[in-house]
């Protein structure tokens, strides 16, 4: 018997209430909602969403000098960031379990030990556990500032019985290992949650569904100056009032538009996926099959754990 081969996807671009963790988290919920009403199984919201990408914000860096109002800046986007596990994660894992989907979401992590943030994506069950979570490998330019750096133990896949899942943050993306060591794990539906709202983003995209023979789901935070908390607005002198457009985009294995990309407001894009499609795809491209030459490459992956197969 044919295994099911069509799930329906929902990609949420939204705004967050930017440094606030609890309201942050509130409106996750109530988007989580609107996703279970129009059925949608997988759930992907984009980097981190709690308690939002720090566009435009310095933290009274520079090189050989960092100001007290610059660490006390840090310290509140620390104080609303994600403990995980934690109560947030918990509470994320309900929400989950109510709406019957998985949901991948980002958000900036306190490692609970160190104190050291990370830019990370979490991963939920319909059962309501957090079944992982994957920390960006390399925060671009100032990012470095605010975020450590993840490693290969959470490249990580997801086999949820229907589809095989993963994804990279970001600018991640243009590292060509770790999308073959996504690649290499059979992923199908590749998320990308992003802070990139160029139009040459979506070319990104489109080259990975294509390369990748998967589905690519994009996935970005629509965020104007006026969203800002308005102590932090006077920071912020030189940014035009639309930080962030958006540019969320479903792309099929051929790399064709299904849905998006959408720009200028806040929406959730819903699509039905069927998996067959990558199945034709693969006909004449295979990245890690009839197309790859293992005689003359050699890929490996220290640490990267198996694929997770999701009960």
């Amino acid at each position: 018997m044919k295994a099911k081969t069509k799930i329906r996807v929902a990609v949420v671009q939204a705004t967050p209430v930017i440094f606030n963790l609890d309201e942050t988290f509130e409106k996750t919920v109530d988007l989580i909602h609107a996703c279970k009403k129009q059925k949608a199984g997988l759930i992907l919201f984009p980097e981190s969403f709690i308690p939002a990408y720090p566009r435009g914000l310095n933290f009274g860096a520079i090189v050989g000098k960092r100001t007290d109002e610059g660490r006390r800046l840090w310290q509140r986007y620390s104080d609303n960031s994600v403990e995980v596990p934690g109560p947030v994660t918990d509470l994320i894992g309900q929400a989950a379990k109510n709406a019957q989907a998985f949901i991948a979401i980002g958000v900036t992590e306190k490692d609970k030990i160190s104190g050291t943030l990370y830019c990370t994506l979490l991963y939920f069950s319909p059962s309501g556990k957090l079944i992982g979570k994957h920390r960006k490998l390399k925060p671009t330019g100032t990012e470095r500032v605010i975020w450590g750096e993840g490693d290969g133990s959470t490249l990580i896949t997801f086999d949820t019985g229907i589809v095989k899942i993963g994804g990279l943050i970001c600018w991640e993306n243009y590292m060509p290992e770790a999308r073959l060591s996504l690649y290499k794990k059979g992923v199908q539906i590749y998320l990308a949650p992003t802070a990139d709202a160029r139009e040459s983003w979506q070319s990104t995209l489109k080259h990975i569904a294509m390369e990748g023979r998967c589905f690519v789901l994009g996935c970005n935070q629509f965020v104007k100056k006026s969203d800002y908390p308005a102590d932090l607005i006077p920071l912020l002198p030189d940014e035009p009032e639309v930080m962030s457009k958006g540019g969320s985009v479903i792309l099929s294995p051929l790399g064709k538009i299904i849905e998006g990309p959408v720009w200028g407001e806040e929406k959730i894009l819903f699509t039905d996926i069927d998996l067959d499609e990558i199945t034709r795809a693969k006909m004449d491209f295979d990245v890690i099959g009839h197309y790859a030459r293992p005689d003359v490459f050699n890929f490996e992956v220290p640490d990267q754990p198996e694929t997770i197969i999701v009960k």
